[in-house]
């Protein structure tokens, strides 16, 4: 029942001498370093696995979102910065109805307020016009209200025109800041522009 030192039992099983398993799992000391450094990594794979929980995994992502939201908050809040944005709404409705907001979005108050809004016609006749004065804008505020809003009546909705924005102010240096935004209008029932300095 052998064959070239092969071995078989009266099942047509294989059977393996000892001293050939010896002979044939014998390892180099290369080969005998890698295994035990594969059952080091084994070992530190599965410490590390007792150590890290997913209660320990979430709290280091609340963590991480935490400091996010504190380096955005601190460019939002504390770091000087002068930002202004107005905000238009053109509508058409019984006529042409434009609403304004400034919106103060730096961290420092901005003064001397001069703001006038401009609704007219694509030859530059000035059709009606909205404007407010305001001696300071606190840091992160708005202005709004009736004194930036009109409604135009009396003109076709069919025509394109020009909302002209002009806003004047002085930043927390004591500069004179000019800004001039211009924009047509009258293809749309709705638009909405957002300037920003």
């Amino acid at each position: 029942m052998a064959s070239d030192e092969m071995i078989f039992n009266d099942e047509d099983e294989l059977l393996i001498h000892e001293d050939s398993i010896h002979e044939t799992t014998q390892m180099t000391e290369d080969e005998l370093a890698i295994l035990q450094a594969s059952k080091d990594a084994a070992q530190f794979v599965k410490d590390i696995k007792k150590e890290i929980t997913s209660n320990r995994v979430a709290m280091a992502g609340l963590i991480v979102m935490l400091l996010i939201g504190a380096i955005f908050s601190t460019w939002y809040w504390v770091i000087p910065r002068d930002s202004v944005m107005v905000e238009t709404l053109y509508m058409q409705r019984s006529g042409h109805l434009v609403m304004s907001e400034i919106h103060n979005t730096g961290s420092r108050e901005i003064t001397d307020v001069e703001f006038d809004v401009k609704f007219q016609s694509l030859e530059g006749e000035i059709l009606d016009s909205m404007g407010i004065d305001a001696d300071a804008i606190s840091a992160h505020s708005s202005v709004a209200g009736d004194d930036v809003e009109m409604l135009v009546a009396g003109h076709t909705v069919w025509d394109n025109y020009v909302i002209a924005i002009d806003l004047q102010y002085t930043d927390h240096n004591g500069n004179r800041q000019f800004e001039i935004w211009t924009h047509e209008v009258g293809d749309w029932a709705w638009e909405e522009f957002k300037d920003r300095t």
